[in-house]
């Protein structure tokens, strides 16, 4: 197939056709993992899928424990199904552990200290407790734990990175944590070949067409699992070549088209799920400036970015600067601020657009 048939399987594929599931957890459950380092992008994320549902609304979704964040893979935060976190820490986030040891060097902290910090989080956290990252850091400070600089989030990760500790929804703007087995008491566990196909299905059914490199670079696995994975899981995928790259994706993946403008978010799986960025952009730099890791939010017309956007909020209002990355015409912008229309709406405030 061509290219351009392959980037309107790939925008189904990441649910960005009006094609979503219903709820919160339907979403995240198909992508298996959603990118969460930033809580803004990722709650917009579910809600660039979810048409009609407010912040609101997905903030109170995620408080029935059906999803969490944690560090699933790649020592990143992402949105799991709950359900699922034990079994993706085991399989995927352990590999962030074996590069732990040389950043506690970095930081002057030893393994004894590491593990003391997880038994004080564990024993404050103990019998349904919540609290908050400040909390946290207070907590371990009593316990005798310096956390100035980078030492304080290095142990919030590693607690969480270990399956003891997840990150459950914000009170107000604070980021909050809960122990993993008190907020998921009857997690699954699939053996490792059957997670290792679950994952596949899950990743090029939320993103194919892809490259098996695709998949290497978003779960962190090696090619070796990664191979595994798509061939325990069957049938159930398919492999396509698009342009003389051969791609896998699911085998029952309609093809409903790239559809029209779309304003996303910086940090959401239609740019961070993949290696290869070529289909939907020839501007990474502009979208990453300086390669930095900081995703700029999109507008997106056929699945291609034509700009990218900022928001500014106040009381009364979301005001919006669009940046473009090609030239846009008069419908163009036109076109570009009815998109942003859904993310005001989704804000519950008016809307203001700026163009250049």
């Amino acid at each position: 197939m061509d290219e351009a048939t392959a980037l309107g399987l790939r925008m189904t594929s990441l649910l960005l056709r009006g094609n979503a599931p219903a709820d919160v957890a339907g979403v995240v459950e198909w992508f298996g993992a959603m990118q969460a380092q930033d809580v803004n992008s990722a709650l917009w994320s579910l809600g660039c899928r979810l048409p009609g549902v407010t912040l609101a609304q997905i903030n109170a979704a995620i408080e029935d424990k059906s999803v969490l964040r944690t560090w699933p893979m790649r020592g990143t935060v992402h949105f799991v199904p709950a359900v699922d976190a034990h079994w993706m820490l085991d399989l995927m986030g352990v590999r962030a552990l074996a590069g732990a040891n040389k950043r506690r060097e970095t930081l002057g902290l030893d393994e004894a200290t590491v593990d003391r910090a997880v038994d004080v989080l564990g024993a404050a956290l103990k019998g349904g407790g919540r609290l908050t990252r400040t909390e946290c850091m207070t907590a371990m400070v009593d316990g005798g734990i310096e956390v100035t600089g980078q030492r304080g989030y290095h142990l919030l990760w590693y607690a969480s990175q270990r399956g003891v500790t997840a990150i459950a929804p914000h009170v107000g703007k604070e980021q909050t944590f809960v122990l993993l087995d008190e907020w998921v008491p009857a997690p699954r566990r699939p053996a490792r070949d059957e997670a290792l196909g679950l994952i596949a299905l899950r990743y090029f059914r939320s993103h194919g067409p892809a490259t098996r490199k695709d998949f290497v670079g978003w779960t962190g696995l090696t090619m070796t699992d990664c191979r595994t994975g798509i061939a325990v899981a069957g049938d159930a995928l398919t492999t396509v070549d698009v342009d003389g790259a051969e791609m896998v994706l699911a085998a029952d993946a309609p093809d409903l088209g790239p559809g029209e403008w779309l304003a996303l978010p910086g940090f959401d799986e239609y740019m961070l799920g993949y290696k290869d960025r070529s289909l939907m952009t020839d501007n990474v730099d502009a979208i990453v400036p300086g390669g930095n890791g900081v995703f700029r939010s999109t507008l997106v017309q056929r699945g291609r970015v034509r700009a990218t956007w900022t928001r500014t909020l106040t009381r009364k209002g979301v005001t919006v600067t669009v940046e473009p990355l090609t030239p846009l015409s008069a419908r163009d912008r036109d076109a570009a601020a009815k998109a942003l229309e859904p993310y005001a709406a989704y804000l519950e405030l008016p809307l203001t657009v700026k163009n250049p």
